[in-house]
């Protein structure tokens, strides 16, 4: 039997470190070739790492969200044959599974004492049970957090239970379900059966890694670095929804459905030409701006592990419904966590849209580098003064963001402007 030491590979792009995301399999299995061992986050992408050999897990080098340097050992296993630890034989470079996360040793037996021998003038007494005594009640300071976990909490929240008087008979104080158990029994009478109005009581603490980290880091950086100018125009979408309807209901089966983004990137792809500073990126280290003539959309999704932006290239060169279907594909790829370098990065302007939540107004934050963001809000019937009479009207609100840096206040909003009399007259972003 040898060791095997699997480290961090350089997994390209010049990558000198990567973040430990996720850990899938702990100290003590037994592991397959080729079997998922961890989740690893670079500036690019989410990237799976899979064991070279078979073997047992001795050791774990890391703690989910810490960073390794390509080429530090990950994880430690015992393999058939001499693997590849050279170093440990003389005692340098292999880390001792000690040090790695492993299971808590079982909790010692105390030694039986033996009995005291009875002496002849008294008989052997019988073994009775004594029940333990109760703890006694804990009386916490206010701000004190009781221990429990959240199976615990949840019940004693539904019991109407204030942990902070709940005595914990659990390591360090630890309240359990026999803990509850035993204060409904003594008939406290803070119990009550509505959990309505019950005060609760709890904090969780969120370690910020992997996707939400970058999220963090982006958002962050976007605010500090570009100074936005936001503006924010009513649109009268009637005319674009019943289009939108009638599309909808005359496509081919092979056809994607429409929603409204296909008919805001057509827009947008038609009046960007006239406004080349908005379909831009700005280097500000270089203090260069880079303007584009295609247009690379970025799409901003919500997904299980947060929001990222998949690109659609070349929107300029789509249909409505080509653009319906490579908005498909690319925001699958995001949520499924099977997009690519590709397929996040280089998009020259982006659109963010929360759908039928999209509220009255937003501000949204640029993707840096690029200069300028668009968020639709959400569609609503509502009354308005048109050709002259009052009439119910399918209005929305359109959000945006610029770079003020870049973009000045009066061709922001010009761009808008236009923006919006191609929506209000859909007919018109389909006439050369």
């Amino acid at each position: 039997m040898g060791r095997y030491v699997f480290k961090l590979p350089d997994v390209g792009e010049g990558t000198a470190e990567a973040e430990i995301v996720a850990w899938h399999v702990a100290v003590g299995d037994t592991i397959a070739e080729d079997q998922h061992l961890v989740d690893v986050m670079t500036d690019k992408a989410t990237v799976e790492m899979t064991s070279p050999v078979s073997g047992k897990v001795l050791a774990l080098h890391g703690e989910p969200g810490s960073m390794a340097p390509v080429g530090a050992p990950l994880v430690v296993l015992d393999v058939d044959g001499a693997g590849n630890d050279t170093e440990s034989k003389s005692g340098n470079g292999a880390v001792p599974a000690a040090k790695a996360k492993a299971p808590p040793p079982a909790p010692k037996l105390e030694e039986k004492k033996p009995a005291p021998k009875a002496t002849p003038a008294a008989p052997t007494p019988k073994p009775t049970t004594v029940a333990a005594p109760a703890p006694a009640p804990v009386a916490r300071a206010f701000g004190d957090k009781p221990l429990a976990s959240p199976a615990v909490r949840k019940r004693a929240q539904e019991l109407g239970i204030h942990l902070q008087y709940v005595p914990g008979s659990g390591p360090a104080g630890r309240i359990t379900h026999a803990d509850l158990d035993g204060y409904v029994a003594r008939g406290t009478p803070s119990v009550r059966p509505s959990a309505g109005y019950a005060r609760r009581d709890g904090e969780e603490e969120i370690k910020v890694i992997g996707l939400r980290r970058k999220i963090a880091e982006k958002m962050q950086d976007s605010k500090r670095r570009i100074p936005h100018y936001a503006y924010v125009e009513e649109v009268d979408m009637t005319e674009l929804e019943a289009l939108r309807a009638h599309l909808n209901a005359t496509k081919r089966d092979d056809q994607p459905k429409l929603t409204l983004l296909p008919f805001i990137m057509r827009a947008l792809v038609r009046v960007l030409p006239e406004f080349p500073q908005i379909n831009a990126r700005f280097d500000d280290e270089a203090g260069v701006v880079h303007r584009f003539a295609p247009v690379h959309i970025g799409i901003a999704t919500q997904t299980p592990n947060g929001l990222i932006v998949p690109v659609v290239r070349h929107a300029e060169a789509m249909d409505l419904w080509q653009a319906a279907a490579e908005v498909a594909r690319v925001s699958g790829l995001a949520r499924d966590n099977k997009a690519g370098k590709d397929d996040l990065s280089g998009s020259t302007i982006t659109i963010t849209s929360l759908g039928p939540l999209g509220g009255i107004v937003t501000t949204p934050v640029i993707n840096h580098p690029e200069v300028a963001i668009i968020g639709p809000n959400a569609i609503i019937d509502r009354p308005v003064v048109h050709n002259g009479h009052i009439a119910v009207r399918k209005m929305m609100n359109l959000s945006s963001s610029f770079d003020h840096r870049v973009v000045d206040g009066y061709d922001a909003a010009q761009f808008i402007q236009r923006l919006k009399s191609l929506l209000q007259h859909p007919s018109t972003m389909f006439m050369d």
